[in-house]
């Protein structure tokens, strides 16, 4: 609050966000000054029905009323809870869910989508006393009224709800102080000034999107473009074309999104691109592949992209964001480990201690031996909302037989090198135990990927089911658009994938399924959900590839 207090008393004029609609066009522009005036207005609209500490549920779809009334509550000292607002009844589960967790007292709405969350109150699907505000209703001048609440910087500012990729949502509890620290490291890590320039379309309602993308230009006094995150998936060449007309300097996405803008750009799209200012190319929210930095720098080498630009790195929500990454201008790390190339993504950050350590003896792992990844720092949120049990196994685990701690466990594995660079092999829930082995899916889901022209590491999912009390290894994999519209063998498709896994890691696939492109199940951010994948193929819902020709009826379900 203090941050944009002062950005708005020395630099009202700035411009701080512009937002394009369609991932094109102009809609609105936010100056400090302007954001200050608009955080007022709703701050003090809110005092009016809210005590300072209470929650407040954020559903707004992108954009600068969004931006608004978050920082309405910072400056109304109200908790926010921002979430994905439902789109035509969908997502309204997962909303649901959230607020019997969260308890809000009220939630900030959009006009467009007030009336909505108005019909659910009164259906009773939601609590009676739940009460909804459209904040463009604030009356003109509310923000003369307003008042700077007594906050501290343990305080708690926001509860922020996990994307999910690896089970039910959980509310991590942020104060001012997390928020301000990790603001501070990313500030730091990428040298950003007043001078940088930033795009983002990652969604707002989670880690990268929020703090990456809305409280990182205010931090550092920067101005940033905003694209709505479907824009961006429906075509990609949009972010691409905004770093280009803005000379932005910083971006960042999950590594899914470098790939999509390879597969779904042409050579002449590109050349009217330049990206010749993108320093900084962030990448991380999922495992990082060398060959999708390769097939992105390469395709995009004629328009000024440096491969240097490229700065991975491990974050989480539960660590506010960012953990480890950089140091920048520097080439990423790669190491080849049992003919899998890893990509570092950095050593841990000033003020942050990483540690890798064996998940059962709570005891600390040497160099290059794979183990849970632990952190402690000042970014490190207090714990999940309304959750002590979770919280303590999580946030507080300690070494064995000393006091060192507490450590947040992320569920992470990887290991540090002798230069303390952190390389992430997968998630511990995530490995798949068969008789007598443990693989890891992403090295699976890379065999899957290399095995024919049509498949990509990026957009498959390897996952064990079981069968008759045995775990079984299932493969998922989506096939690229260009190559399902010409019709490719389906058969062929499948025996290559089944033919490198025993080739390359001497396992059979018990199932394939072939999706459809976009048929693999993501949480709003992107990131990979094997265990939804697990229950979609169990329950019959994967949208599944059915070759052209063929009857439908005769697509086989469950196995190939």
């Amino acid at each position: 609050m203090e941050v944009l207090r002062r950005r708005a008393r020395d630099q009202p004029q700035r411009r701080a966000y512009t937002f394009l609609v369609d991932g094109e066009t102009v809609e609105a522009h936010l100056t400090f000054g302007e954001l200050d005036r608009q955080a007022r207005a709703v701050a003090a609209l809110l005092r009016e029905r809210v005590a300072a500490g209470e929650r407040a549920l954020l559903l707004y779809p992108p954009g600068v009323e969004y931006i608004a009334a978050f920082f309405g509550c910072l400056y109304a000292g109200v908790v926010a809870v921002p979430a994905f607002p439902p789109r035509a009844g969908r997502g309204l589960g997962r909303l649901t869910a959230v607020i019997a967790d969260a308890r809000p007292t009220v939630v900030l709405a959009a006009a467009s989508i007030k009336a909505m969350l108005d019909e659910h109150v009164q259906s009773g699907h939601w609590p009676a006393e739940l009460v909804c505000v459209a904040t463009e209703a604030a009356p003109p001048g509310g923000e003369d009224a307003w008042q700077p609440p007594p906050l501290s910087g343990e305080a708690l500012t926001v509860v922020q709800y996990t994307s999910g990729s690896t089970g039910a949502p959980k509310g991590v509890m942020l104060s001012h102080a997390n928020l301000l620290a990790n603001s501070a490291l990313i500030h730091w890590r990428y040298a950003h000034s007043p001078e940088s320039r930033g795009v983002m379309w990652v969604p707002p309602y989670h880690d990268m999107g929020l703090v990456g993308g809305i409280l990182q230009p205010v931090y550092g006094g920067f101005p940033v473009t905003l694209l709505p995150p479907m824009t961006f998936l429906q075509r990609p060449l949009r972010w691409l074309q905004a770093i280009s007309r803005t000379r932005a300097t910083t971006s960042a996405a999950p590594s899914f999104a470098y790939e999509l803008c390879v597969d779904r750009t042409t050579a002449e799209q590109r050349a009217g691109l330049n990206l010749s200012s993108w320093r900084i190319a962030a990448i991380g929210a999922e495992p990082i592949r060398a060959p999708v930095l390769d097939r992105f720098a390469l395709a995009f080498a004629p328009c000024g992209f440096r491969r240097d630009a490229f700065l991975p790195s491990f974050g989480l929500a539960e660590a506010t964001l960012m953990v480890t990454g950089g140091p920048i201008d520097r080439p990423p790390v790669e190491r080849a480990f049992n003919d899998r190339v890893l990509v570092g993504c950095g050593p841990s950050l000033p003020g942050q201690r990483v540690l890798i350590v064996d998940p059962l003896t709570r005891r600390p792992c040497s160099a290059e031996q794979v183990g849970e990844i632990w952190v402690a720092g000042p970014s490190v949120a207090g714990g999940y909302w309304q959750r002590p049990e979770l919280s303590r196994d999580t946030f507080g685990a300690r070494l064995a037989g000393t006091d060192a701690g507490p450590f947040l466990r992320t569920g992470d594995l990887g290991f540090l090198d002798s230069d303390d660079e952190l390389f992430v092999t997968g998630r511990s829930k995530d490995l798949i135990v068969l008789p007598g082995r443990k693989l890891y899916p992403e090295d699976l889901e890379l065999c899957v990927g290399n095995s024919h022209p049509a498949l990509s590491a990026e957009r498959c999912a390897a996952f064990g089911i079981e069968s008759d009390g045995v775990e079984r290894l299932a493969i998922a994999a989506e096939v690229r658009p260009s190559l399902l519209q010409a019709g490719v063998d389906q058969i062929a498709l499948v025996r290559a994938i089944r033919g490198a896994l025993v080739r390359e890691h001497d396992v059979g696939a018990d199932t394939v399924v072939l999706l459809r492109s976009g048929g693999l199940p993501r949480t709003t951010s992107g990131k990979l959900q094997r265990h939804a994948c697990r229950a979609a193929l169990l329950d019959g819902t994967l949208d599944l590839w059915q070759p052209l020709g063929q009857d439908p009826g005769r697509v086989p379900h469950a196995h190939t």
